[in-house]
């Protein structure tokens, strides 16, 4: 949520990229986001506990900030454009899920983690967060950002990769394990974001819950929906 509110700095700062893209449609940056970011998550997927493997994940968290700036900046040039539309909405929130779980997914089955389980069931709650946000768009017109947001969570895998690969070129020691049911997953920078994720995501599935409950019901009461049987009625 924290980082939801950098928007407006966000796009002054490309302000010059902007206007090197020019008239460029919104789309590509969007269509060239996806294969950035699938990009990231495989080169972390099979990154090898070695420096070969640090040097991988230190190229999946550049692939997924690239991804990231690239989605980021669609949404502005669509607006300065005069190119906003519902199907580049859409297309936008589509790519997002899918690289959301993706990302978190290629994670889970990395070497420096290594359970898939964890990371469906991580990819789940982050997913349903984010549903809900996309719903109360669809109900009430406008976006609910409020929670552990996207930004938040791709800033903090990018910042753990990157933390993981230096732990590994540094030689910094193992920091053990977990306890419980979670004793054979490695404590590091990867996995730390891993259970951050998964509870933001069920954070975020409540906060926005709550929050779509008072202002849908406002909605509701103010401009109830046309109800079939009274329509009967009336004829």
């Amino acid at each position: 949520m924290a980082l939801e509110k950098l928007r407006l700095q966000w796009e002054k700062f490309f302000e010059p990229i902007f206007k090197i893209l020019g008239n460029t449609h919104p789309a590509v940056l969007t269509w060239a986001a996806l294969p950035i970011g699938l990009l990231g998550g495989v080169a972390i997927a099979f990154a090898p506990k070695d420096e070969f493997g640090a040097t991988l994940l230190l190229v999946g968290a550049f692939l997924i900030g690239i991804s990231t700036i690239l989605d980021g900046l669609d949404g502005p040039l669509a607006r300065r454009n005069g190119m906003v539309t519902r199907w580049g909405d859409y297309l936008d929130h589509t790519f997002d899920r899918l690289l959301d779980g993706t990302w978190i997914v290629c994670i889970a089955v990395s070497p420096f983690v290594g359970d898939m389980s964890f990371g469906l069931v991580v990819a789940w709650f982050t997913l349903l967060g984010s549903y809900m946000g996309t719903q109360a768009q669809a109900v009430a017109g406008t976006r609910n950002y409020r929670g552990f947001g996207r930004a938040d969570r791709t800033i903090m895998s990018i910042i753990a990769l990157i933390l993981s690969g230096l732990f590994i070129f540094f030689d910094v020691a193992s920091f053990g394990y977990f306890p419980g049911i979670f004793d054979h997953i490695e404590i590091s920078p990867m996995s730390i974001v891993l259970i951050i994720s998964g509870i933001g995501g069920i954070y975020t599935f409540l906060i926005r819950f709550i929050q779509a409950n008072i202002g849908i019901k406002e909605i509701d009461r103010n401009d109830p929906l046309p109800q079939p049987n009274q329509e009967k009625s009336e004829q």
